[in-house]
């Protein structure tokens, strides 16, 4: 059984700015991180208001692409391949850079780290308001991912100096809950941004955002931290590797969706990935100090956090592709949907405040369980969706469901954090990876898995509809008639007439069997959102009637590392 490491003395650290020598109880808590002094409350409501703006403007990094991809698509006059590659471009970075941008802070230090993920922001910002090209535009998101994964760690902790001691683990969950707030708000103000389908306003916007993000971060700089060399020579073949496969993986997914799962060169991406990623942990099991510790990730507590994640990531792409696609289908565009979004917003809001008020690290479990359940009721109520839903028909079952997706997440990434702060801090950089690698290919795994059972759905729904609807079909013969009366006055010739109609019905006919189709897809989330609400709840009920908690000596270790260094 492996036992909890045993906290090192810390050296002294004296800020070269002005001389102040921190305390030991002030020190930083690793290598790379910053120090954590006793700020004044002003300072420290500064810092709290810096971290809250840098982790929406991480989050809006991804969030004004996916809100505005048709939008892009017309700028740059790009097929829906090339407007899935801009996606790529952003995930394969965004989800393989932690480990590296860890390494860097430690090696580094983290000033130097805050300039160059505060400089990547801009330029990649700078280049999509120039707007040089399509190129330009997929080097420009790449750029973004590598600053968009660095402003999450920025976020934590600019969010734990402007907390107290006792509430500094607090700035996990509320990084974490910041980033998905960022979604809707995004989809909230695009509207108001998007005049006449300009999206030169939304990329000013965001540059004006990383411009004042920069000047904030200079403004108010992070306490100096301790550094560690830590780079050695096969971190270079094992993170190259790392990044190929998750890029690999991340086109396979984001187009396989796009292009359909049997175009050719989607298995040679999927052998890609299983080569990059399998031999990055070739190298990593046999190096005496690996970035990846293996058989710690391969435990049974960090396989299932990872899963845990994963498979929540999966269940609430519900709201980013069943709902907000019905509402496509339905023909309702973004500032149609902007009450919509507003509540969505408004309830992550809800979400990731209760989320913290509520989080208890004696009992992580009862709020994924809570949220897991609330997920299943809500999916299973929007399977009674049909053409004449409304948006405002589903707020209440998709705010349940924006409120469960950051009530989750936040006790599970504490308890994958606790667990790698009593192993060792040579483990907390494995499980940001798994972690980092969990929520981003997890969410993309659910919109594949989701659009692919649709598209499956989709097609039985209109099959079904030919083979019951004929002319001699007393429904068909009326809307047939309808429609007809309508044209009539319009176009004088019986063959348009005769045309145009045909044309409408089997538009309605697509609408009905596409939102047919989305019904199907609710109800399979529902269903395994009940598997997994059961598959959680056994272990949970079995550890409460045995009075055992999981994480109890991570706790005491952390309770012990608190004592410590205490004043």
């Amino acid at each position: 059984m492996r036992r909890c490491a045993v906290a090192e003395t810390p050296r002294p650290l004296v800020d070269a700015a002005d001389g102040y020598a921190f305390k030991p109880h002030e020190m930083p808590i690793l290598p790379g991180s910053p120090a954590n002094p006793d700020h004044p409350a002003r300072r420290r409501a500064a810092y709290l208001a810096i971290g809250i703006f840098i982790g929406l403007v991480g989050g809006a990094q991804n969030g004004f692409q996916l809100a505005n991809t048709s939008a892009l698509q017309a700028e740059f006059a790009l097929t829906p391949v090339e407007a899935g590659w801009m996606t790529v471009a952003f995930y394969a970075t965004y989800a393989s850079m932690s480990m590296l941008l860890f390494r860097v802070r430690q090696e580094f230090g983290i000033q130097l780290f805050v300039r160059w993920a505060m400089a990547g922001l801009v330029t990649a910002n700078l280049v999509q308001l120039i707007g040089p090209g399509y190129h330009a535009e997929l080097g420009a998101r790449a750029v973004a991912g590598i600053a968009a994964s660095g402003l999450s760690a920025l976020t934590i902790y600019y969010l734990m100096q402007g907390l107290p001691p006792a509430l500094r683990t607090v700035g996990l969950v509320l990084s974490l809950g910041l980033t998905q707030i960022a979604f809707p708000l995004t989809r909230a103000l695009s509207p108001a941004l998007l005049v006449d389908g300009d999206i030169d306003r939304v990329f000013q916007f965001q540059f004006a955002l990383s411009l004042l993000g920069l000047g904030l971060v200079y403004l108010l700089r992070l306490p100096p931290g301790v550094r560690k060399l830590t780079f050695e020579k096969l971190d270079i073949p094992s993170i190259a590797l790392f990044v190929l496969g998750v890029a690999s993986l991340c086109a396979f997914l984001i187009q396989g969706r796009i292009q359909w799962w049997d175009a050719p060169w989607l298995g040679y991406a999927a052998a890609l990935a299983i080569i990059g990623l399998g031999g990055c942990l070739l190298i990593e099991a046999n190096r005496k100090s690996p970035m990846l510790d293996l058989s710690w990730l391969s435990s049974r507590a960090i396989l299932g956090i990872a899963a845990i994640g994963a498979t929540v990531r999966i269940l609430v792409a519900e709201q980013g592709f069943g709902a907000s696609g019905m509402f496509v289908a339905l023909g309702y565009g973004n500032e149609q949907l902007t009450g919509y979004f507003w509540v969505l917003t408004g309830t992550t809001v809800a979400g990731v405040v209760l989320s913290v008020i509520r989080l208890d690290p004696k009992d992580l479990a009862r709020p994924v369980l809570f949220a897991v359940l609330v997920i299943c009721v809500a999916a299973f109520a929007d399977t009674r969706a049909g053409v004449m839903t409304r948006p405002q028909d589903l707020y209440l079952s998709q705010a349940a469901i924006a409120f469960a997706a950051v009530f989750a997440m936040g006790p599970v990434l504490m308890q994958g954090m606790l667990r790698a702060l009593a192993a060792g801090q040579n483990y907390i950089i494995s499980f940001i990876a798994i972690f980092s690698l969990s929520q981003s290919v997890g969410g993309l795994a659910g919109i594949a898995l989701l659009s692919a059972f649709h598209t499956i759905r989709l097609k039985t729904h209109l099959i079904d509809a030919g083979t019951t609807l004929a002319l001699g079909n007393a429904q068909l013969s009326q809307a047939v008639s309808n429609v007809a009366q309508r044209t009539a006055p319009l176009q004088q010739d019986p063959a348009l007439v005769q045309q145009t109609t045909a044309a409408s019905i089997s538009q309605q006919i697509g609408r009905e069997a596409a939102v047919l189709a989305f019904n199907d897809v609710f109800f399979l989330i529902g269903t395994l959102s009940a598997i997994t609400f059961v598959a959680l709840l056994v272990p949970w009920v079995i550890n409460r009637i045995r009075g055992r908690n999981p994480l109890a000596k991570e706790l005491a270790f952390i309770e012990a590392m608190r004592a410590r260094t205490n004043p």
